[in-house]
């Protein structure tokens, strides 16, 4: 099943839903951890009919689900049909679908010497090492319990920022977080890249990337 482009994705109108870094994330407000447990149930059951299985995390207030199809590396329209049912289990259940709050984390480390300092990073942080065409060289977590961490080409002139986050948010949301940054005393670095990414600045100039998956196909 051939992996959807991010035009195709937004053609689908999945309300409630963000696309982020390959897979289409939401967080369903249940109010109450038994109620959230119910519908983590139903979506279960779905899941086992479909054959297609959700990443679930059940909280007391609410459910974040996201979905991809991991033989593609991103969305194809087993997600999209299961988007859609999760949805209609939430719809019966009285529980809102959020995608204003929900983001990906990334870490990117700048070094111009990644061939070096990739095994020691994979090896503490027992994660896997990725290199494909489309991706990079990257180091995954098998359990996709922590972020991401690629590798990004830099000179190697001092003072550096060597690390920087990358916060992956539905587009919407990059304004009102760029807003609340500046207000917060940060600045905006870059908006050259935008609606791909844009680079903000604490007030010690420690950087971070806002990023979207607009204009990536």
């Amino acid at each position: 099943m051939a992996r959807l482009t991010e035009g195709q994705i937004a053609d689908e109108e999945l309300r409630g839903w963000a696309y982020l870094l390959g897979g289409l994330q939401t967080r369903i407000h249940t109010g109450d951890f038994a109620a959230g447990l119910a519908v983590v149930n139903a979506i279960g059951a779905a899941a086992e009919e479909m054959n297609h299985h959700p990443d679930l995390d059940l909280r007391y207030p609410h459910v974040d689900v996201r979905l991809t199809s991991h033989d593609e590396h991103g969305v194809t329209d087993r997600d999209v049909r299961l988007a859609r049912t999760i949805s209609s289990i939430a719809a019966g259940a009285g529980a809102r679908l959020d995608s204003a709050n929900v983001s990906r984390l990334e870490l990117a480390l700048d070094t111009p010497a990644r061939e070096k300092v990739l095994p020691f990073w994979a090896a503490v942080l027992a994660m896997e090492h990725r290199s494909e065409p489309e991706f990079g060289d990257e180091l995954h977590d098998p359990a996709d319990a922590l972020p991401t961490v690629w590798f990004q080409a830099s000179g190697g002139e001092e003072p550096r920022q060597r690390w920087h986050p990358d916060i992956w948010v539905d587009l919407a949301q990059v304004q009102p977080r760029i807003d609340a940054a500046l207000a917060a005393g940060g600045t905006l670095v870059s908006d050259e890249e935008a609606p791909r990414f844009w680079v903000l600045a604490d007030s010690e100039g420690n950087r971070v990337c806002l990023c979207t998956s607009q204009d990536r196909d």
